[in-house]
């Protein structure tokens, strides 16, 4: 049976108490800097991750996943001093394994082609404004966008190709090789402290990018451990090709296991059917979720499903608090209903 966990930016005793009522089980932490070390010193102050763990603790949740401080462009285009950022991140899995967190995820600037998608504000039932992505709502070419804008919102530049075409096969082999790089030195330290590496595929999942369809299965192929895997995110592989893709995906990584974690997200169309999607609220989608779980418990997945990408409900704050706890209950009740079959 899979335990429920939710995104963890505020520690305040106010939310832990909100999620614990909920019924969660879980929290995630998903910046590569919230830790206490990480922006003075560039990996995570032991010391202080221990409070904060026995804090999550003291409510009766557990941690499920923290992330690992980004690997950024700099690396990636062999920038002066960008060995630091592989020495910061391999010590942060030396922390993050004396602290026993079960779940790193690393991040790579460069795993998306997102400028190359137009974004806009959905909207649906009732007025409810999610998300949505296309890849010909201005036309053929999308409208080139500054370097500054791209980064703001972590989508990678490719600065050396024009902003509005893909990069080449070229610089994706390289990319590839940098990534190689950070996976060769953090794969033993997973094994070591029996840490899951797992990773999110690209989101957008346009074609070829380094995460997408082919390059997910790369992942494994190149690092063949136990310890490497991935945190599945069903809406965007459902971005990719709907929902008969990510119950193939459950059945191709789930029977090998090798899905960590899942992101558990409804949308409405696929890059593949309608050229673009739409995120939605957990019943209002394409996708049947509950056949996910179904899916997720043939393979044997006993891990944590985190309600991702929570849009705001009539009358929430800032928080989405309604929306966060109209998505618990969804997944608790789609629990009990697995219980009985």
């Amino acid at each position: 049976m899979f335990s429920i966990t939710v995104g963890c930016g505020d520690l305040s005793d106010k939310y832990l108490k909100r999620i614990t009522q909920l019924g969660v089980d879980c929290v995630d932490f998903g910046s590569g800097d919230f830790f206490p070390g990480v922006k003075e010193q560039g990996y995570p102050d032991l010391d202080e991750l221990l409070k904060i763990k026995k804090k999550v603790y003291s409510w009766g949740l557990r941690i499920n996943r923290v992330t690992l401080p980004d690997i950024t462009e700099k690396f990636m285009a062999d920038e002066e001093g960008s060995e630091v950022e592989l020495e910061n991140t391999e010590q942060a899995m030396r922390v993050f394994g004396e602290a026993g967190m079960p779940i790193a995820r690393q991040r790579f600037e460069g795993d998306t082609f997102n400028h190359l998608i137009t974004f806009y504000r959905s909207e649906h039932r009732a007025g409810f404004r999610g998300s949505g992505g296309s890849r010909w709502l201005t036309g053929d070419q999308p409208k080139p966008r500054s370097e500054a804008e791209l980064k703001a919102y972590r989508f990678h530049h490719w600065h050396l190709f024009p902003a509005n075409e893909p990069p080449t096969r070229e610089a994706l082999n390289d990319w590839w090789r940098h990534f190689c790089q950070v996976y060769e030195r953090l794969v033993p330290i997973a094994e070591e402290y029996d840490i899951k590496l797992a990773m999110h595929p690209s989101d957008i999942p346009l074609p070829d990018t380094p995460f997408g369809t082919l390059g997910f299965h790369r992942i494994i192929d190149a690092f063949p451990s136990p310890n490497v895997g991935y945190l599945y995110c069903c809406g965007t592989r459902a971005e990719a090709g709907g929902l008969p893709l990510v119950l193939d995906e459950i059945q191709n990584y789930g029977r090998k296991g090798r899905i960590f974690m899942v992101h558990f997200r409804n949308v409405r169309g696929s890059l593949a059917t309608a050229g673009g999607y739409e995120e939605t609220l957990l019943d209002d989608g394409d996708m049947n979720m509950f056949k996910i779980v179904l899916a997720l418990r043939e393979v044997g997945f006993d891990g944590c499903l985190n309600p991702d990408h929570i849009f705001p409900l009539e009358g929430d704050g800032s928080d989405a608090g309604g929306a966060l706890a109209y998505s618990v209950g969804y997944m608790k009740a789609l629990s009990a209903a697995l219980s009985t079959i």
